[in-house]
């Protein structure tokens, strides 16, 4: 084991990859125990790292691990492999706290335990592959460190052309392959071509770039797509989502944007209630304005009553308080009450009954009033006064009245 160290690792000058290899895996499993126990609340560990009501995700401890790894490597001089060791452990350390948290860079959002978090783990266990595939001594896309061997009897020329075509395919059979929701596939088929050839070939998975804008609905290859998504796929995703729960926890909670929205029936039933509350407030406050303005109105007028000496009014309605709109005063002046009624004179007989009645002189001046030449008595003028205010049923009567005596005065006259 130790000689395979030696041949594959530190003769080849891979040393400082393997130290930043086994820093990022070390640094990511010590990183998902701690927030575990975070989450777990447990008493004798480390909290949340907070500046005042700020919480600082270890992001932010990541960046500048890696900043400062990335300059030491390249500020080191050739030679000192103790030194590139230890730029590209602190290199692996803040890779693996970057990507711990690559979920959070890529929707802006604190999603490190909900659906959306399993990104991250993704992301770390692409890095792992990729990582050791290089540790292994294989080259993505073929690429190799040393120059094209010579062949004898083939111009150089022809195989560097063929070795930049070989290239270029595998690259665009990653990205077919990619673009076929294939990211397993296409990144390891970097290291092993053939897979790309296997990934750019099949049907591509229903919710892929490709899926979308090749495959119609009702197509053959989109019903073959969801079936093998089915009966493939699945049982391979729960296997994968078993394996990062047992190592990075469960991604359980509920997303922040979903946390905060309710069901539109619950959103219309907190909206009628509001409004009936609103309704049965304003219903009240209507209620005891009235009621103020109706005891208000009803010490009025017991004030008034008793200092015109009438007493407390006799409407019970006003003693007790109870809710009545007050009445509109009568804009037209108050009228002197009736004088009582008069005997009628006695006309039957003569023709001199304005001066030999003691009541009514000649010029009515006693008795009764002159009205164009006949006497009126007091009953019939006040019926017409009645009548020149035309006063509804009475002032009618009134001049109906006075137009019988006019008459009557005439035909005595005559």
């Amino acid at each position: 084991m130790i000689h395979l160290f030696e041949h594959r690792i530190i003769d080849s000058g891979r040393l400082p990859l393997f130290g930043f290899f086994v820093a990022f895996i070390v640094t990511f499993v010590l990183t998902r125990v701690n927030v575990r126990l975070i989450r777990a609340d447990v008493r004798w560990w480390f909290r949340n790292v907070k500046a005042g009501d700020v919480h600082i995700h270890h992001v932010v401890f990541g960046v500048v691990l890696m900043l400062v790894g990335g300059v030491a490597s390249l500020a080191v001089p050739d030679g000192r492999v103790g030194l590139d060791l230890a730029a590209a452990v602190v290199f692996g350390m803040g890779s693996a706290l970057v990507l711990d948290e690559f979920a959070l860079i890529l929707h802006l959002s604190d999603v490190y335990w909900t659906e959306k978090g399993r990104a991250s783990v993704d992301a770390v266990f692409v890095a792992i592959a990729v990582t050791g595939l290089l540790l292994l001594g294989v080259n993505p896309l073929g690429l190799e460190s040393s120059p094209v061997p010579a062949v004898p009897g083939i111009q150089i020329e022809l195989i560097s052309g063929f070795y930049v075509a070989s290239l270029a395919i595998n690259l665009v059979l990653a990205v077919f392959t990619l673009l076929k929701g294939k990211i397993w596939t296409g990144l390891i088929g970097l290291f092993v071509p053939a897979l790309l050839i296997v990934g750019a070939v099949r049907v591509a998975r229903p919710g892929s770039p490709w899926s979308r804008w090749r495959y119609a609905a009702d197509s053959r290859k989109y019903a073959r797509a969801v079936h093998r998504e089915k009966r493939i796929r699945r049982p391979l995703i729960r296997g994968k989502i078993w394996v990062q729960e047992f190592i990075a926890g469960r991604h359980d909670l509920i997303p922040p944007e979903l946390r905060n929205r309710r069901p539109a029936t619950e959103r219309a039933r907190r909206r009628r209630l509001a409004r009936t509350r609103r309704r049965t407030a304003a219903r009240a406050q209507r209620r005891a304005a009235s009621r103020v303005r109706t005891r208000t109105t009803a010490r009025l007028r017991t004030r008034r009553a008793k200092a015109a000496g009438t007493g407390t009014p006799r409407n019970p309605r006003l003693r007790l308080g109870h809710m009545r709109t007050p009445r509109t005063p009568d804009p037209r002046p108050e009228q002197p009450p009736a004088p009582p009624p008069h005997p009628k004179p006695d006309h039957a007989g003569t023709d001199d009954h304005a001066g030999s009645d003691g009541r009514a002189g000649s010029g009515g001046e006693a008795g009764g009033a002159e009205t164009g030449g006949a006497v009126v008595g007091p009953r019939a003028r006040s019926w017409a006064r009645g009548g020149r205010r035309g006063g509804g049923a009475r002032g009618k009567i009134g001049r109906v009245r006075a137009e019988r005596a006019k008459r009557a005065a005439a035909e005595r006259g005559g």
